[in-house]
């Protein structure tokens, strides 16, 4: 069991203590950082060798037969006895015999985009490619697997239409029937893969996790937003507590959308006066990431509106972007989706593109449930490459789980969110949901030993024509009970 630990409270005596005489002694106040191990775990994610030539039905072909493994052991374990069977085997099998298929999800949508509509005639379509979900009461499902594809039919209680998405690996049970169908009667999925243990830590250390920086797009009252969560984490704000505080920020973990909209630095010309102009958010994202890697270690991961790769998964910001933060061997590139293990805890997190991506392919909950889903499906990114755009690997799908991490999170999602998901296995996993920090200004502290969280809000002064009229952080309680 996870307790959520009260948010610390940041001192609002804090200003003042600034202000005051120095002591007696004349010896500054110094406290040491807290340090813990680290190690990147990113190796899956780097694309060394980049050949566009291969046909996405390999990776597809490459997911089935890694997660199906998983999957059959779970039928093994569940519906031990009942014969299991090829698609193509399914209509020779007796009437109204049980049986066991695996294979793929494909969610046949209506109201689903395609490269064709931008060639159609009919611009009644135009409509539903602007919306921000695409989802019908008409959508079907179909399972594929290396030889054939099948309909499914079954009561949503059975089989939650809606829920799932294209590019889940499942194992069904029903019947065939005679036009063809396969009435499902009961769903497996592969499950949460081993956890590794959780060490115990003798006293408090965080991780701050904040995204959706997008510097482009700042006025001067989100600039002051921003300097006000860099000079707490560099410990430069506040009172003696407050920077005992900021001392135990072991990490911090930029999770994408840091540059902003790209299309003004896409726009400008290399000969022009606006070229000084439009990289200004790129320099000031180098300074930024300067200033905490000063203080205190720095992940930066891409996004959907940073200048690197679309496809996931999405490569290292290049260095020649950061010539100020290279300079500090506490800053580090990382990939998207990024992984790795700090004190012995074990991270996993993307920048949002998942989970904005399936939200407009399922219904039925919010983006702590689909992240849930995730990890019952044994899959990061199940869309890629269908909806989602992916490297066409061949051999290998690097967005399977080889592990379960004990905190997974998601950056640039609408608002904050926490949750502990519980396998069947005794795994348990805090999910985060990081807010953009643009439009609330809002960081996450999630503290190590025991995988409490809480969001810490910034708020620029009123006469800077933002919300909020104090020059400092705000720590928020929020009712985070276990689900």
């Amino acid at each position: 069991m996870m307790n959520i630990e009260p948010a610390p409270k940041l001192e609002s005596r804090g200003l003042n203590d600034l202000l005051q005489a120095p002591s007696s002694s004349g010896q500054e106040l110094a406290v040491d950082r807290t340090l813990l191990p680290y190690v990147n775990k990113d190796d899956p994610y780097r694309i060394l060798q980049r050949s566009y030539e291969r046909q996405y039905a390999q990776l597809y072909f490459a997911r089935l037969m890694v997660m199906s493994k998983a999957v059959k052991q779970q039928v093994a374990a569940r519906w031990a006895g009942l014969p299991m069977v090829k698609i193509l085997e399914v209509g020779a099998q007796e009437e109204g015999l049980e049986v066991c298929v695996v294979g793929t999800l494909y969610k046949d949508m209506k109201l689903k985009p395609s490269i064709l509509d931008e060639y159609t005639k009919d611009r009644g379509l135009s409509a539903a490619l602007g919306a921000t979900s695409f989802c019908s009461d008409d959508d079907s499902l179909v399972l594929e697997d290396e030889g054939a594809r099948m309909a499914l039919r079954a009561d949503p209680s059975v089989l939650p239409v809606q829920q799932l998405l294209t590019g889940v690996v499942v194992a069904v049970r029903g019947v065939h029937e005679p036009g063809g169908d396969f009435l499902v009667r009961e769903v497996l999925y592969a499950g949460m893969p081993a956890q590794p243990p959780r060490p115990v830590l003798e006293a408090d250390a965080y991780v701050a996790l904040l995204s959706g920086l997008r510097l482009s797009s700042k006025t001067q009252g989100g600039y002051l937003q921003l300097q006000l969560a860099l000079d707490m984490l560099a410990g430069n704000l506040g009172g003696e507590g407050d920077q005992a505080l900021a001392a135990k920020v072991v990490r911090v973990i930029v999770a994408g959308n840091s540059v902003g909209s790209l299309d003004t630095i896409a726009a400008t010309n290399a000969y022009t006066r606006q070229q000084s102009y439009a990289l200004a958010p790129v320099k000031d994202l180098d300074l930024a990431m300067s200033e905490l890697a000063a203080s205190v270690p720095v992940d930066v991961m891409p996004g959907s509106e940073d200048p690197t790769n679309v496809a996931m998964p999405q490569q290292p910001l290049h260095k020649c972007l950061f010539p100020g933060a290279m300079q500090y061997g506490s800053f580090t590139r990382a990939t998207n989706p990024h992984a790795f293990e700090l004190g012995g805890v074990h991270f996993l997190g993307t920048s949002g593109q998942p989970l904005e991506d399936g939200a407009k392919y399922s219904r039925g909950g919010d983006r702590l449930d689909l992240m849930q889903r995730c990890l019952e499906w044994r899959h990061v990114a199940p869309t890629a490459p269908d909806t989602l755009s992916a490297y066409p690997y061949h051999d290998t799908d690097p967005f399977i789980l080889g592990a379960t991490p004990h905190v997974f999170f998601a950056g640039n999602q609408p608002e904050f969110g926490t949750r502990v998901a519980k396998g069947d296995n005794g795994q348990e996993v805090r999910l985060v949901s990081i807010p953009s920090f643009s439009s609330t200004g809002t960081i996450v502290l999630l503290n190590l030993s025991t995988l409490a969280c809480h969001p810490i809000t910034f708020g620029a002064p009123a006469a800077a024509g933002t919300k909020g009229g104090a020059a400092g952080g705000e720590a928020r309680d929020v009712d985070m009970a276990d689900q």
